[in-house]
């Protein structure tokens, strides 16, 4: 079939990717029919073949729909591999938005925790990119603590034969990077460390997605009961985030320990195709997941981080979306007391569906699981330094469904444009503009929440307040500031500091940092104080949503941390 036909045929299945009903069923099934035995030559053409099945997937009009589109994305390597053996240039493939293509190969430098699971997941599919990779003094810093005598070679001679150093240490000539993170893995190290360690190399690493289900073009999965469109989609008008918030919350049904090491392995999967890397997608807790069957096909699964890896004063929840077993998002929250910032990204294959509905369903799991009545949008996540959100109209899309600056200039600024708009309904907001909204936080309130309480809060701004309290008073000792802090706090709460090695140690550290600069905390009453032992080790504990809550319940704690979090001089809020 010519390339015209082929493009004429992608872009009639992707006209009639959300439209539903018998009638386009069945015109689907001849559409998918006629791809089934046609040639795509022009990558580009296949690679929007590709998402428009993907779609067809998550979105199935039927039960034919969703067998047909199966079979397709099953076998679409086949496709990719023909091209390969023609000679033709296959760096189309490559950009971030489409990558992770079955039959196609992938190359990033990824963190060490992510790679140590990458070479366990696909053993003899991944290889140091050698021709990419020549930073000599990161391999300088970091081999000779796997390597003895290395630096006999490396601290007194020129052209330092790494790779032969590699293979002799390893015991053979394989190219895979297993051995040097099997090696970092073994030091006597803190994880953190150990991560830090592996990071500054920046080694790159390729790996051959060939048919695997690590694939974006396989790595959903087959739901237990799919749900069929069979009609209109809901769109973002129909959407009301006031009603969808007062519904009663979804049930929230705890995963057993293999449930919730497999939706480790799904993330990973989805977020390392698509060059992304999370700190909660890459070190979630298997022990933590929970899924939320919300309806229509949409199952939302939401974790916590294990107690090493926690933030020193917020509570972090990561999250994705499967649709018909389908990953369509993914998402990032991390709260303090009722305040939570989201981030909440559709995956640029599935924006046409339903995304203010999913949208809204993810805010009532996360308001459920975190007891959160107070939203704040990332200035990130609204364009800010952000090109494709501008382009995609995020800030609209947001303001739409109700939210608001939390800067005075900026809602003046919004509130403007919209008179402007129904004034001249042929306005359009400027990119320029849209790039100022997006300077500052926008806000969604809960009914009963104290409206405008965290607009200018963030802990950035905590952190600055202890870093300048070390300069000021201990001349920049952090050590002698942490024993000074610690112990006066062990006198405020009459409580030990607990011993390096114990679960709080960390956390008892942190918040003695922080309760430094809260000069009337001695005075507060033995409830008050015994509220704060409490928080301190719920932080550590099992669950980190039990510290969200004690702190949502210790008023006065609350209104130090507003304070503290409010802008410091010569900063401005970010």
């Amino acid at each position: 079939m010519p390339s015209s036909s082929t493009g004429r045929l992608v872009t009639e299945l992707e006209n009639s990717r959300y439209r539903f009903g018998r009638a386009e069923a069945a015109r689907l099934i001849r559409l998918l029919s006629r791809v089934a035995g046609a040639r795509f030559d022009d990558i580009p053409t296949l690679i929007r073949l590709h998402e428009v099945l993907l779609v067809l997937r998550a979105f199935p009009a039927s039960a034919r729909v969703l067998r047909r589109t199966e079979q397709l994305l099953n076998t679409f390597w086949k496709r990719v591999a023909r091209l390969n053996k023609t000679g033709a240039d296959l760096d189309d493939f490559d950009p971030l938005e489409v990558s992770g293509i079955a039959g196609t190969v992938m190359q990033d430098a990824l963190g060490f925790d992510l790679a140590r699971w990458l070479v366990k997941r696909m053993p003899g599919k991944v290889e140091i990119a050698w021709e990419d990779f020549d930073d000599e003094r990161a391999m300088g810093a970091v081999w000779p603590l796997l390597m003895p005598l290395l630096e006999e070679d490396s601290l007194a001679e020129a052209n330092i034969p790494w790779r032969t150093w590699l293979e002799k240490a390893q015991g053979s000539k394989s190219t895979s990077p297993a051995w040097l993170i099997e090696e970092i893995d073994r030091l006597p190290l803190p994880p953190g460390d150990k991560s830090r360690l592996y990071d500054s190399l920046h080694m790159p690493v390729r790996w051959r997605l060939e048919n695997s289900r690590v694939s974006r073009t396989r790595n959903w999965r087959s739901p237990r009961n799919v749900f069929y469109h069979r009609e209109p989609a809901i769109t973002r008008k129909e959407v009301s985030l006031a009603q969808e918030l007062s519904r009663r919350p979804p049930t929230l049904k705890a995963l057993s320990l293999s449930q919730g090491e497999a939706i480790m392995d799904l993330i990973r999967e989805v977020m390392l195709v698509r060059y992304r890397e999370l700190y909660g997608t890459t070190l979630g807790d298997p022990r933590s997941v929970v899924r939320a069957d919300v309806g229509r096909g949409v199952s939302i699964y939401l974790w916590g981080l294990p107690p090493a890896r926690r933030l020193p004063l917020r509570a972090y929840v990561a999250g994705l979306t499967l649709k018909n077993g389908v990953p369509i998002n993914y998402i990032e929250a991390i709260g303090l007391c009722e305040w939570m910032e989201i981030g909440f990204n559709t995956f640029y294959t599935f924006r046409g569906g339903e995304v203010a509905w999913v949208f809204g369903q993810v805010l009532r799991c996360l308001c459920r699981l975190m007891g959160t009545t107070c939203i704040a949008m990332y200035p990130y996540q609204l364009g800010h330094s952000n090109e494709e959100a501008i382009e995609s109209g995020a800030f609209g899309f947001y303001r739409k469904l109700g939210f608001r600056p939390g800067r005075a200039d900026l809602l003046r600024l919004v509130e403007s444009e919209e008179d402007r708009i129904a004034r001249q309904p042929s306005y359009k907001t400027s990119a320029r503009t849209l790039r100022r909204l997006a300077e500052g936080h926008a806000f969604y309130e809960l009914p009963g929440n104290e409206i405008g309480a965290w607009d200018r809060f963030s802990t950035r701004n905590i952190g600055l307040r202890v870093n300048g309290r070390i300069a000021a008073d201990f001349e920049g000792n952090l050590q002698g500031f942490r024993r000074a802090s610690a112990k006066s706090l062990s006198r405020i709460l009459h409580t030990q500091v607990p011993h390096p090695g114990e679960g709080s140690y960390d956390s008892f550290h942190n918040f003695a940092m922080l309760a430094s600069l809260i000069p009337d905390m001695s005075s507060w009453s033995a409830s008050e104080k015994e509220a704060v032992r409490e928080t301190i080790r719920a932080k550590s504990g099992t669950n980190e949503m039990r510290y969200l809550r004690l702190l949502q319940r210790h008023d006065r704690l609350r209104e130090a941390l507003l304070k503290l979090g409010s802008p410091v001089r010569g900063l401005a809020k970010s």
